[in-house]
């Protein structure tokens, strides 16, 4: 089983959106140095508690601290770009990383309809071009493809010009994402930890839709929290689960809460409802419940690479997770 990382960029109270990213940073060198095969960074704008708006900014240094993860974005929320800004940007980075760079995209806001405003002219209409927005951005990347000589880009090129082009995925958690993915040709990365939707039925139907050489590549994003005791795990979680309920009525300002403060708020009924939904999309245990629950929805899903989100307060806890998780899969280390 492959295994790799997505990074929200998460700001736990107490700590700074400077301490955040510089963790982002630090956690893309250790999972480097224990063999995971990706580190994907969000993008997310004036979204509480969530520091990267910039993917391409952090994965310019990323890919400087480390050495043979594949880096990328998860996602480019191509809505709010001209598709040959985002191949400049990206090529530029697969320059400088030869074989190295993912480049997800997506087509949610990632913010309020105010910063949607701020941000692009019309969102929604971007959003229904998006099929041709993609197909531009695939044209531009692809050694392989060529506009038309009549086109009107048929004369442009994204410098710099890569020997290897960024491997572009689509990103997404419906049907449409998926089918999307597969008439395009290009691998699907379904995130599980988002939705309750049939997940397996979407994912399949991707591989049975799918015009891909590698047979419908597919990705599976899950939350997972790991620790040494199935106790800890639990208590490391609350945290994360109290701040989903509060980003979900619009609170969470103050970003991830602690253990404690997580232990002692008194949830309504509603919000302990509300956390046993999340919890169902949360993987939550020892180094060996997790194995096993992966392994599970390794079956489930026939896929073979799972994208871990984990979320604690502390930084150091969430990277701990990742260390005994690789211990577990018995990953080689640098």
């Amino acid at each position: 089983m492959k295994l790799s990382i997505l990074d929200q960029s998460p700001i736990s109270s107490g700590k700074t959106p400077q301490e955040a990213l510089n963790a982002t940073i630090e956690l893309a060198k250790r999972a480097d140095e224990l063999g995971y095969t990706r580190y994907w960074v969000a993008e997310h704008h004036d979204l509480s508690g969530l520091a990267s708006p910039a993917p391409d900014i952090m994965l310019g240094l990323i890919g400087s601290q480390t050495k043979r993860i594949r880096i990328g974005a998860g996602a480019v929320l191509l809505p709010h770009y001209k598709p040959y800004n985002v191949a400049e940007r990206y090529n530029m980075l697969a320059t400088l990383y030869p074989g190295r760079v993912d480049l997800g995209v997506g087509r949610a806001p990632g913010g309020s309809a105010e910063v949607t405003m701020a941000l692009s002219d019309n969102f929604l209409e971007q959003v229904r071009k998006m099929p041709e927005s993609l197909t531009e951005l695939l044209t531009f990347l692809d050694h392989d493809l060529d506009f038309p000589s009549d086109h009107m880009y048929s004369k442009i090129t994204p410098e710099p010009v890569p020997q290897h082009p960024p491997e572009v995925w689509q990103l997404g958690t419906s049907e449409k994402s998926a089918i999307s993915a597969a008439e395009k040709g290009i691998p699907y990365a379904f995130g599980h930890f988002m939705t309750d939707k049939d997940g397996p039925g979407i994912v399949k139907k991707y591989r049975e839709n799918s015009t891909a050489k590698h047979e419908g590549k597919a990705i599976i994003s899950v939350s997972v929290i790991c620790a040494e005791t199935t106790e800890e795990a639990e208590e490391l979680a609350l945290s994360n689960l109290l701040w989903k309920v509060q980003q979900e009525v619009g609170g969470g300002k103050d970003g991830v809460p602690t253990v404690e403060e997580a232990k002692a708020y008194d949830f309504s009924n509603k919000e302990k409802e509300t956390i046993q939904d999340l919890r169902n999309n949360t993987i939550i245990g020892n180094p060996a419940e997790v194995k096993k629950q992966l392994e599970e929805l390794e079956d489930l899903y026939g896929t073979d690479e799972f994208m871990i989100v984990t979320i604690t307060h502390s930084y150091e806890a969430r990277r701990k997770s990742y260390e005994l998780i690789a211990e577990e899969f018995g990953f080689t280390k640098l």
